[in-house]
């Protein structure tokens, strides 16, 4: 996962591919409607740690939509929360203020393999093995 400190600023290049889904967004009318043709990245915000929607838009993106490109994570990202992020389908998240970025990558070094699957790896740890 790329982790992005709350101070850096996204380029306007960065933004051009980009859409912000809201919280309460139904993510069935925007695939239905071709908004994420062509779209490389999809922002989904936290706008407190505590609501966890983004969450569920991040899998459904990824396993009934097959949005194959960048999922970031924006708003009240906290470090404990970045493991279960990127099991669920982010690839990027920008850190809320007062976070540190150092801190963060490592609590990927503490959680290396999982049992279960995941958005990204839907096999179970056995069936990757198998494979």
């Amino acid at each position: 996962m790329k982790i992005i400190a709350a101070s850096a600023l996204p380029t306007s290049a960065e933004t051009e591919k980009s859409l912000q889904i809201a919280n309460d967004a139904e993510l069935a009318e925007i695939a239905a409607s071709g908004a994420l043709q062509g779209v490389e990245r999809v922002e989904l915000n936290f706008p407190k740690f505590t609501d966890g929607r983004a969450f569920s838009q991040a899998v459904l993106l990824r396993r009934r939509y097959g949005f194959t490109g960048d999922i970031r994570a924006t708003g009240d990202v906290l470090i404990d929360q970045l493991v279960q992020m990127a099991r669920s389908g982010f690839t990027s998240a920008v850190l809320a203020e007062g976070q540190n970025p150092e801190a963060a990558e490592r609590q990927f070094a503490r959680y290396r393999a999982f049992y279960q699957g995941d958005a990204l790896e839907p096999r179970p740890h056995f069936a990757r093995e198998a494979a």
